[in-house]
């Protein structure tokens, strides 16, 4: 039999890429890629940026796009912090009600998908933008000063094993992202809704209302990742949409990995620290500054083509598959058939010896 090995390029080629990217930007640029502060900077810088691509990645599960979370993400930072300067209210007050302020801008977004039937795409789009006009509404459009408050900064900024919580963050929202969807009836219920809503309706299940759940949980996860990026870096009124198509870059490549044509956890943190080192490294050896947007959007097409090229595949391996089967159903009868049908007419057998025997005697 013949021995066929990929060494599981379908499902840890990003972690190969990975791998490839320390190793060739360590021997081009040791002295300031292989340091300790690099490795510190790529792990919390993408703390944001992984928050909000869970965001995205939970309502896309079922099938639908939320493209408002960047925005929700700003809005959340900006609103925590006025709340701070402006109101005079505490961290932990003004933290939860930035958060519910997300949870309030996802219960809208799956109103409108859910209640009104709009598409997701255009619902959330529609909202996102809504959302940044509540944004300058809130702000004035004047970026506003840091919290005074020394704990502000500690809340993200502090160190542990050399690394800033953020990460640590990240890890822990992964963990119960992670075991929301593959542990919890909710997660099981939402990759049924997004491989066949209609089947799952029929057999009984609220569509509606897990995808609303979806919506809501994401404009949460993205009200947090706004509040992490106001502590970790402090205010700013456009951070938001720069921070969308990263997230949604890092959700399709992230569906290439461990489980390939299926969304999971693990496989965008992966794509989120393989298209960082990348970045990173590149910007280390060449100086410039577009390579983040050149990654990302490369990433995006790159992982959708591929995508689609492995649904082509598996339609054209199905119909292989089902073609055979029904050659082989249309096959010879077997030697207990054909004494069953030699009994019920003598005169007629279908064995070939038997055919042999009873041919005339050669001269």
């Amino acid at each position: 039999m013949k021995l066929h090995r990929n060494f599981g390029l379908d499902r840890f080629s990003g972690l190969y890429l990975w791998a490839t990217f320390i190793a060739v930007f360590g021997i081009w640029s040791p002295a300031l890629f292989l340091t300790r502060s690099t490795m510190d900077s790529i792990a919390s810088a993408q703390a944001v940026t992984g928050i909000l691509s869970l965001a995205v990645l939970v309502p896309i599960v079922s099938g639908t796009f939320d493209l408002s979370v960047g925005a929700t993400a700003n809005f959340a930072a900006i609103f925590c912090i006025n709340l701070q300067t402006q109101h005079d209210m505490s961290i932990l007050v003004s933290i939860v009600l930035a958060l519910l302020a997300g949870v309030a801008i996802g219960l809208a977004n799956g109103f409108l998908v859910v209640v009104l039937k709009v598409n997701s795409f255009i619902a959330t789009l529609g909202m996102g933008s809504v959302v940044l006009a509540l944004l300058t509404m809130v702000s004035g459009n004047i970026q506003p000063t840091p919290p005074l408050s020394l704990w502000w900064p500690r809340l993200t900024n502090f160190s542990i094993y050399g690394f800033q919580v953020a990460f640590f963050l990240l890890l822990f929202v992964a963990v119960v992202v992670w075991w929301f969807l593959e542990h919890t009836p909710a997660g099981r219920y939402s990759y049924a809704i997004g491989c066949n809503a209609e089947a799952v309706r029929l057999s009984g299940v609220p569509v509606g209302r897990w995808v609303w759940l979806s919506l809501v949980v994401s404009g949460f996860l993205s009200a947090l990742a706004g509040i992490t990026f106001g502590s970790l870096l402090g205010p700013s009124l456009t951070f938001g949409p720069g921070l969308l198509l990263p997230a949604f870059a890092a959700v399709f490549l992230g569906s290439t990995q461990l489980k390939p044509g299926r969304f999971n956890v693990w496989g965008t943190i992966i794509a989120i620290y393989v298209l960082a080192t990348g970045v990173q490294g590149f910007q280390y050896v060449t100086g410039v500054q577009w390579l983040s947007d050149m990654f990302d959007g490369v990433a995006l097409i790159a992982a959708v083509a591929f995508a689609i090229w492995r649904q082509q595949v598996s339609a054209s391996r199905s119909e292989t598959e089902a073609f055979q089967v029904s050659r082989s159903s249309v096959a010879a009868p077997t030697r207990d058939e054909n004494a069953l049908l030699t009994e019920m007419n003598p005169s007629t057998s279908l064995n070939a010896e038997d055919d042999l025997g009873e041919s005339a005697p050669i001269a």
